[in-house]
């Protein structure tokens, strides 16, 4: 079981607001320095960069840049990265960054890793944080675990600092919260857009959105929540769109936030749309929100 007094701090450096980025909007790693040091300066307790693999480059520059900022990868699937190699680099930026890097996995989804190889994930998770634990370098403190229903929650809160779920409502916050307990950490995704206007809110949410509608985990997951299988056709329902994204101004965007918050989320990891397009960081976006947040 994870020490709960090193995954309260874990809590504490992360604050209450990060933000989720993409790994192919740090192709520049002397921006990646600048850009860590501002996000750092406006309040924010983190930067998770997704679709994560090794050697973490951006990472590492992300660290370089900043002096307080937890960088969390937001996943490292465990299909696709072995656990021994993870365990070795993991080791190295913890030492060069006290602690500064956090490691969240997950077990993807057969769609993207080939339904031949995707077999038993959830053994395959105990298997693969066994391994992290064999190699002795992965604290479970200093690791999370994506994860939407109940046995994989449980698994988080038993081996890991806690959960990370992504692209869920604060429904679904509330009820990871009451499956792990009050102890263990549970940091929430949310996609967000900057825009009044509902067709052009919903036409930046939904080109992001689509890639998720052929995605069994979360369509089922979601299922929980008001949708029905209508709701995944063709290009997704209204409906869909307005559960995996909060759009509006800065008031009713803050409100979504603050629900995941009041739901049980100790840490919520924004990720910003734009009409820019998913390469381009949305350092404006992030700026408005922490004005808005009260971050800093």
């Amino acid at each position: 079981m994870p020490d709960q007094q090193k995954v309260d701090e874990l809590k504490k450096r992360l604050t209450s607001y990060g933000v989720w980025t993409g790994a192919r909007q740090w192709t520049d790693l002397g921006r990646a320095r600048e850009v860590a040091a501002e996000v750092e300066s406006l309040g924010y307790g983190a930067i998770w960069v997704g679709s994560s693999s090794m050697p973490f480059a951006v990472h590492e520059a992300l660290l370089a840049g900043s002096t307080d900022l937890l960088v969390v990868t937001g996943i490292v699937s465990i299909w696709e990265n072995p656990a021994t190699a993870v365990a070795a680099r993991y080791a190295e930026l913890d030492a060069t960054y006290g602690g500064r890097f956090v490691l969240g996995l997950g077990n993807s989804h057969a769609q993207q890793v080939g339904e031949q190889t995707y077999v038993k994930p959830y053994s395959r998770t105990v298997a693969y944080l066994d391994e992290l634990d064999a190699a002795g370098t992965v604290p479970e403190e200093g690791r999370l675990l994506a994860a939407l229903r109940p046995r994989m929650l449980g698994l988080a809160g038993n081996r890991t600092a806690g959960a990370h779920p992504y692209l869920m409502p604060p429904a679904h916050t509330a009820h990871a919260r009451a499956v792990l307990g009050a102890g263990p950490l549970l940091a929430a995704e949310q996609k967000v857009v900057l825009e009044t206007d509902p067709a052009r809110a919903r036409a930046v949410a939904r080109q992001r959105l689509s890639m998720y509608l052929g995605l069994p985990n979360y369509t089922g997951a979601l299922r929980d929540y008001g949708l029905v299988p209508e709701d995944f056709e063709g290009e997704g329902s209204d409906r869909w769109v307005d559960l995996g994204a909060a759009w509006g101004d800065e008031d009713a965007v803050r409100a979504r936030l603050h629900a995941h918050r009041d739901a049980g989320a100790d840490h919520v990891l924004v990720q910003v749309l734009t009409e820019r397009g998913p390469s381009e960081l949305p350092l404006p976006e992030w700026r408005r929100l922490a004005s808005a947040l009260e971050l800093s």
